[in-house]
């Protein structure tokens, strides 16, 4: 393939850091840019006047000079647009979450192979300096075996009107969850609660039990007073603190954990260790991580490999947001990951 011609639909916030991170790459040329909102292709015109405006999606589709598809519009479009795209033979990179059903993901996976295009999602934390280190810290072994993840992700945010938190918020830690212990889940419980007078819930808690007894805790809210991303990441050797609104540490390394033995005299006592080490905070790329999606995206279609936030990555994490749903439907029921519904 010679150099790549794309198309971002969607300008919005994210498309716009879309569109910026895409022009600036170059490996590729951003041939057009679609949106129904004439005022918003007007403000694109005036930054990127060699870009086509297109007001029609199927303008887009239809164009045989367009190589790769980047969508970046609300949820509910996800997958009729990504649908057309490959099915009219383009690459198509899509913003969180895949679909809105694993069904709807499982789908989108068969047509692209079958087409044999690129299907990416933009879990953007995955290319993140942070998220990778602590990859590697896990896969060198030095956090020893992991026992559990702690995520808090709130703040007073907008409350969204056309779907819950779990599915606005959750997307981002499910994936990390994923990217770092590459598990499938044993079963998924969640509850929460609807605001007065808002018929998706604001405040959500999630829990998902993995095989191995290592175990991830998700609270997602859009009603806190202050806002906070933050990670723990416990392990039988060393413990990490991810910390996304920090600015020059985001990852700080423990050398503290316990052991405990039973004492086999006196079964009632239990013999406990601790260790207190160094902190220890590595030093991070700054690099803005969407450049790495936008250029992952890329070498995918011209190497023909799967990026790494490929389409699979996507419906693991949309098979735990329906399993939570179903949680949440039930009253914090566990589901089950064979029993679970596929949608």
């Amino acid at each position: 393939m010679s150099k790549p011609r794309l198309a971002i639909v969607g300008c919005g916030y994210w498309g716009h850091n879309l569109i910026r991170n895409f022009s600036e790459l170059p490996e590729v040329e951003v041939k057009a840019v679609c949106d129904f909102d004439l005022t918003a292709l007007a403000r694109i015109k005036r930054r990127y006047p060699e870009v086509e405006l297109k007001p029609n999606y199927l303008d887009i589709v239809s164009d045989s000079r367009i190589d790769g598809i980047v969508i970046a519009t609300p949820v509910s479009t996800h997958y009729p647009l990504a649908h057309k795209a490959l099915q009219a033979g383009k690459h198509v990179l899509v913003e969180k979450p895949l679909a809105t059903s694993s069904r709807q993901a499982l789908d989108l996976i068969e047509l692209a192979a079958k087409r044999g295009k690129t299907l990416m999602v933009d879990h953007t934390f995955l290319y993140t300096a942070a998220v990778r280190r602590i990859k590697s810290l896990i896969e060198s072994g030095e956090l020893g075996d992991l026992l559990y993840f702690d995520a808090t992700r709130i703040s007073l945010g907008l409350i969204p009107s056309d779907t819950n938190v779990l599915w606005d918020l959750g997307p981002h830690d499910f994936s990390i969850v994923n990217y770092l212990c590459e598990r499938d889940p044993a079963s998924v419980s969640a509850t929460g609660m609807k605001p007065r007078g808002c018929p998706f819930e604001s405040i959500v808690y999630v829990s998902v039990q993995f095989a191995d007894n290592l175990l991830a805790h998700l609270h997602l809210n859009c009603l806190a007073p202050v806002k906070v991303r933050r990670m723990l990441v416990g392990g039988s050797k060393r413990m990490i603190v991810y910390d996304d609104m920090e600015t020059s540490e985001k990852v700080k390394v423990y050398d503290k954990g316990i052991t405990v033995n039973h004492d086999p005299d006196q079964r009632e006592r239990l013999l406990t260790g601790y260790r207190n080490g160094d902190v220890l905070s590595p030093n991070l790329d700054t690099g803005e991580a969407l450049r790495l999606v936008a250029r992952d995206f890329v070498d995918a279609m011209l190497e023909k490999r799967a990026p790494t936030s490929d389409g699979h990555t996507g419906y693991r994490v949309i098979r735990l947001l329906e399993m939570a749903q179903q949680s949440l439907a039930q009253n914090g029921r566990p589901i089950e990951l064979r029993a679970a519904v596929i949608h």
